[in-house]
């Protein structure tokens, strides 16, 4: 029995060539930029010692480097890019200001925790 209640996308010719190809080199663009921002973490990561001086300010690199890749993939791919100042300002603020705590909650409960070890150690 063949359903009827499937719809053929590619008899739909809503959408011009130009408009898809549009869509596609936009697509293009974020995989690269999100590829290039990663592979910029990878070789910082690699190729810094953990021992070094500045290895706290490239934490904290790495911490802002994430968050931008995470609004930037919400921004396109949910298409709140498209929405008003107002809108994604609403939406994307409460999630970093809980994203802080988190780290600030990690950061202070790391710190008791090596408090409390170094304590013990005799």
């Amino acid at each position: 029995m063949e359903r009827d209640d499937i719809i053929e996308y590619s008899l739909d010719i809503h959408h011009s060539e130009e408009h898809g190809k549009a869509i596609r080199t936009k697509i293009w663009k974020v995989t690269a930029l999100l590829t290039a921002i990663t592979a910029l973490e990878v070789v910082l990561g690699s190729q810094i010692k953990q021992s070094s001086d500045y290895w706290q300010a490239i934490k904290w690199f790495f911490i802002g480097l994430t968050l931008i890749k995470a609004a930037y993939i919400v921004l396109i791919f949910m298409h709140l890019g498209d929405e008003k100042k107002s809108l994604k300002y609403m939406i994307l603020v409460p999630y970093f200001i809980f994203i802080l705590y988190l780290i600030y909650i990690l950061i202070v409960e790391a710190l008791a925790v090596n408090s409390a070890w170094t304590l013990n150690v005799v």
